[in-house]
């Protein structure tokens, strides 16, 4: 079995202090938004650009993340292809993965998000003008509609970063990979770059609001080519995807 990220346990001054520091963060996140993300909005709407509003977001997501502690490394940079459009598919521990992610992968990364989300004030409209693209979960049309939305940005040149479990796991333990994100990579033909999070669970467990200062480990591993794979070849590349972010997750 995969080796998971344990929970530590707060009590006393420790479950105090994790609890001020995660209203602190949130506070300050809040603010944040609510101060930038307007004037960031008007910005990309009228000019075209969301360049500056990507170093809006990676600035409130480096924010938030050194107010909350958490500290985080980085392993198999070299495996990053800077110059290539990429699907890159990461384990889901909690609700700081993505964010941390979305600062350290790429600067330009899109993401597929849940379609509830897009109705968060000012961060759903931020998302939209970005070019990230919702998924409706439970609608297998919208779904199969998101996919090919998501591959035409690929051949375009914008890369994505995708949760193949479609959700977070309770457990640490991975859950069954969706194909969508396999299938849009391999229309677009392009790479899968496999990346695991270890520590992220530990940092903020689901159900938990409570945002502990840990240290999360983000390990990238070699990107998968899909360079003459067809829809027949999806079942493959899945499994091959999964098996490196679990071998990635085992690293120590």
């Amino acid at each position: 079995m995969i080796p998971v990220s344990p929970v530590p346990a707060l009590h006393g001054l420790a479950l105090i202090e994790a609890t001020i520091r995660s209203f602190v963060t949130y506070l300050c996140v809040g603010l944040y938004v609510i101060l930038v993300g307007p004037p960031g909005l008007l910005f990309a709407l009228v000019t075209g650009r969301v360049g500056p509003l990507y170093a809006l977001a990676r600035g409130g997501v480096a924010m938030g993340l050194k107010l909350a502690g958490i500290r985080y490394r980085v392993a198999g940079r070299e495996h990053l292809p800077r110059a290539r459009t990429a699907v890159y598919c990461a384990n889901h521990e909690s609700n700081v993965d993505a964010p941390l992610l979305f600062l350290v992968l790429h600067r330009g990364l899109r993401l597929l998000f849940k379609r509830e989300f897009a109705r968060v004030p000012i961060l759903g409209r931020a998302c939209t003008i970005a070019g990230f693209i919702p998924v409706e979960r439970g609608n297998p049309r919208q779904s199969q509609a998101a996919v090919d939305q998501a591959a035409q940005a690929l051949a375009r040149g914008e890369s994505f970063l995708v949760f193949p479990e479609g959700t977070r796991s309770w457990t640490g333990q991975m859950l069954p990979f969706k194909k969508g994100p396999f299938i849009m990579a391999i229309k677009a033909q392009v790479p899968v770059v496999p990346v695991a999070i270890h520590g992220g669970r530990a940092a903020m467990a689901r159900g938990s609001a409570i945002i502990r200062p840990v240290l999360v480990d983000v390990r990238v591993g070699e990107p998968v080519e899909t360079t003459g794979l067809t829809h027949a070849d999806r079942d493959r590349l899945v499994a091959a995807v999964r098996e490196r972010i679990a071998a990635l997750r085992s690293e120590t």
